[in-house]
C-alpha cells in the first residue's frame, strides 16, 4: 500500500500541463472494437483505470501496443466476446464493450461492473437502449448477455440523463441498420469527444453536445488516429488546488470552454482567473468567499468537482450550501475533511459549510476518486503534515498527481507503508 504524506501551507505557483481525460479515454478505447482497422490514440494518460481497459480489450483478442502516451490497438483477430468479472469488477466503464461487441459480432458476455463507491450507478439504461435496438439481453449469475442478429435503429429515451449509456448506445447505432435518434442524451464533451472519432472512423453521427443525437448506421467502421481531449476535472482540480492554497498556478494544453462553470464558480468565490485559447490560469483573491454548489448534468456544475469545491469552503468566509444531486453517496469524504477541522453538517443529500481560519494536518483515507483529490488539496492548506492512505484510488483518474504539485512548489511524496 502507498500513501502521500503533504505538509501543508505552502502556495502552489507555476505551470503545468494537462494529461488526457480518462472519462474521454476509456470509451475510445472500447470503440477500437467496432473495427478490424489499427486504431491510434495519442495523449493517452497513464492511469490505472486505461490500464485495466487496455488488459481487458487484450483479454478479447486486441493487440496492444503501447509507447509512453500512444497507443495502437489492432481488433482484427478477436477470440472472445466475454468480460470476466476478475478486470470488470475494479472499473465500472468495463461496461463500455458491451455494445461495441454487439454490434460488430453480434453477441457479447459483460460482468456487471464494480468501481467506486459512491453511490448506484444502474446500467439499466443501457439494457434498455440494446432492446429497442432489437437485442435479447438476459441478466444471470452476475453477467448481461446479450446476442442480436442485425441491430435496427430506432429512436431510444432514456430515463435518466447517461453518460456512459449515450456513450455505450451510440457504439451500438454507428453499425445498426437504419437510423437511431437518441433522446435526453447526455451533453458531456466526452461524448462529443467520442462522436468526433467514430465520425473519423466513418461513422454519421449529427448533435453530439446535445440532448438530441442523430445516428445513420453504417456497413462498416475503418481504423483512424484520435487524440483524447484533455481532462477538465484534472484542471479544475489543480486551479482549485491552487486558489486553497493562496498561490496562483497555469494549466496549459486544455479547453477552457470545458471548464465554464467551474470559472464562474472560482471567479465568485473570489479567485482571479484568466483564460487563452489553450490555458487556463486561477490565483487567489484578497477574501476567499464561500459559494454554493449544486451539482448537475453537463453543462451544470459537475459532480466529479463538488468535493475538490467543498474542500475549498472549508476555509472560506461565510457559510455553503453543496447539494448533490447525482450520487446518493458521494459525502464519504466530510468525515476525512472533519478530521482536518473542517466545520460540517449532512442532512440527506445537502451538506452545509461553514468556513474556519484554519485546517490543521492529520491522518486521511481516501474514499473514492474524486473524494481523495479533495483530501489532498485541504492538506496542502493545512497547517503541519498530513498522510492521505488508499491512494490506489487518486491513480485510478489522475497521472502522477503529486509529481505535478511538486513541479507547482507542494511538499508532497509518495511513500510505501
Amino acid at each position: 500500500m502507498q500513501k502521500l504524506v503533504i505538509t501543508g501551507g505552502k502556495p502552489l505557483r507555476g505551470e503545468i500541463r494537462a494529461s488526457g481525460a480518462k472519462n474521454a479515454a476509456l470509451p475510445l478505447l472500447a470503440a477500437s472494437l467496432l473495427t478490424e482497422e489499427p486504431m491510434v490514440f495519442h495523449n493517452l494518460p497513464d492511469l490505472a483505470d486505461v490500464r485495466t481497459m487496455l488488459r481487458l480489450l487484450e483479454d478479447l483478442g486486441c493487440k496492444v501496443t503501447r509507447s509512453d502516451h500512444a497507443v495502437t490497438i489492432e481488433a482484427s483477430n478477436i477470440t472472445s466476446t466475454e468480460a470476466s468479472y476478475d478486470l470488470v469488477k475494479t472499473m465500472r466503464a468495463s461496461i463500455l464493450v458491451l455494445c461495441p461487441l454487439v454490434a460488430r459480432f453480434g453477441k457479447a458476455k459483460v460482468s456487471l461492473p464494480g468501481g467506486c463507491s459512491i453511490g448506484a450507478r444502474p446500467v439499466d439504461q443501457h439494457i434498455k437502449g440494446l432492446k429497442a435496438l432489437g437485442t435479447e439481453v438476459t441478466i444471470d449469475h452476475g453477467y448481461v448477455s446479450a446476442s442480436a442478429d442485425k441491430l435496427k435503429g430506432t429512436l431510444i429515451v432514456t430515463d435518466m440523463v447517461t453518460v456512459t449509456g449515450t456513450e455505450n448506445l451510440m457504439m451500438a447505432a454507428v453499425l445498426a441498420e437504419g437510423t437511431t435518434v437518441l433522446e435526453n442524451a447526455a451533453r458531456e464533451p466526452e461524448v462529443v469527444d467520442l462522436a468526433d472519432c467514430l465520425n473519423a472512423m466513418g461513422a454519421k453521427i449529427q448533435g453530439a453536445g446535445t440532448d438530441r443525437i442523430i445516428i445513420e448506421g453504417v456497413e462498416k467502421l475503418h481504423g483512424t488516429t484520435h487524440t483524447v481531449m484533455s481532462d477538465r476535472i484534472e484542471v479544475g482540480s489543480f486551479l482549485v488546488a491552487a486558489v486553497a492554497t493562496g498561490g496562483k498556478a497555469r494549466v496549459t494544453h486544455c479547453n477552457p470552454r470545458d471548464l465554464a462553470v467551474v470559472i464562474d464558480k472560482l471567479r465568485e468565490s473570489g479567485a482571479e482567473v484568466t483564460f487563452g485559447d489553450d490555458w487556463i490560469e486561477a490565483g487567489a483573491g484578497k477574501t476567499l468567499k464561500a459559494v454554493d454548489i449544486r451539482t448537475a448534468p453537463y453543462p451544470a456544475f459537475p459532480t466529479d468537482m463538488q468535493a475538490q469545491f467543498m474542500a475549498l469552503d472549508t476555509i472560506a468566509e461565510g457559510a455553503a450550501r453543496v447539494d448533490e444531486t447525482i450520487f446518493e453517496n458521494r459525502f464519504m469524504h466530510v468525515p476525512e475533511l472533519q478530521r482536518l477541522g473542517a466545520d460540517i453538517t449532512i442532512d440527506g443529500h445537502t451538506a452545509t459549510v461553514r468556513g474556519v481560519s484554519r485546517l490543521s494536518g492529520a491522518p486521511l483515507m481516501a474514499t473514492d476518486l474524486r473524494a481523495s483529490a479533495a483530501l489532498v488539496i485541504a492538506a496542502l492548506a493545512a497547517d503541519g503534515e498530513s498522510t492521505v492512505d488508499r491512494i490506489y484510488h487518486l491513480d485510478r483518474g489522475y497521472e502522477k498527481m503529486e509529481e505535478k504539485l511538486r513541479a507547482l512548489g507542494a511538499d508532497i511524496k509518495r511513500v510505501k507503508e
